[in-house]
């Protein structure tokens, strides 16, 4: 307390001299309009400047709760699209009470799921991705696993709360793909080479292709929707040993840096699997 009076009185005149300039300053923007104006223009710069910092940081601290709420908001939406549901054929009548239809009778084909990615190998032949997602949130095998990009694999296996994925950077997975320009139907596969780049396969040479062109699943997969984004053409070559093109992709996912996914069940596929499967009633 001794030091703060002795510190007052050694500065007292420099004190006096402050505390008389911020009251002048006070009564001059209070009893003067224009540099009343001028002093809330500057007030609102430097309070918004420091509310925008604080707000980057308050963000940065809930980046994966909003990642995750964007997630779920992108699936409720993916679930409204009409690519999910399809015409019934009216020249067959069939009862399947299990699908979900739109308020216009059409059946659901596709349903969506998010999901978290929680381990991804891209460095091996054969590489898988693991989601915290399982059978107990409604995964089952097959079930098509796509990014916000692109397509990432296929399901191969769950327990109750896990799923295993294989991915699209796997030697044993293929995927039937087409040219979004000509609708020509091809196969996609990965050489087990770089992570970036997959395989295009029999595509006639006759068929019209160039650098740049989309590649997207087609309507012959069991497992994807169609029309969902593989990669696009980065280098033609042709086989001399066939009539086919070899065509490499970029992958439109990148595989290094997945952190959600959504899991796509095509129903009626499921469904008829499921009657397939049923023993035959005598009649």
């Amino acid at each position: 307390m001794k030091n703060i009076f002795v510190f007052i009185r050694r500065y007292f005149n420099f004190l006096f001299f402050v505390v008389l300039q911020i009251l002048s300053l006070v009564l001059l923007v209070n009893f003067n309009d224009t540099h009343q104006a001028a002093y809330a223009g500057i007030a609102n710069e430097v309070t918004g400047s420091i509310n925008l910092q604080y707000n980057k940081i308050q963000n940065y601290f809930h980046l994966k709760e909003n990642n995750r709420l964007l997630l779920e908001e992108n699936t409720r939406l993916k679930n409204l699209l009409k690519i999910n549901f399809e015409n019934p054929d009216s020249s067959q009548l069939v009862v399947l009470d299990s699908l979900i239809r739109d308020t216009l009778g059409h059946q659901r084909k596709y349903i969506w799921l998010p999901a978290k990615v929680i381990n991804n190998t891209v460095a091996g032949q054969m590489n898988y991705v693991t989601l915290h997602r399982g059978s107990n949130q409604g995964v089952k095998k097959d079930m098509a696993v796509v990014s916000s990009k692109g397509i990432v694999g296929i399901v191969i296996d769950m327990s109750e709360n896990y799923s295993r994925v294989m991915s699209l950077l796997h030697r044993n997975s293929k995927v039937s793909a087409m040219l979004k320009n000509t609708k020509m139907i091809g196969s996609v596969e990965w050489d087990g080479k770089d992570p970036h780049f997959i395989t295009l396969r029999n595509i006639p040479k006759s068929t019209p292709v160039a650098k740049g062109d989309s590649v997207v699943t087609s309507s012959y997969s069991a497992n994807f929707p169609s029309d969902l984004l593989i990669g696009t053409v980065d280098e033609i070559a042709k086989d001399p040993a066939s009539n086919f093109f070899i065509i490499r992709l970029k992958t439109a996912t990148n595989f290094y840096s997945l952190e959600y996914v959504n899991l796509v069940e095509n129903v009626q596929w499921d469904e008829q699997r499921r009657l397939e499967a049923a023993p035959v009633k005598n009649q």
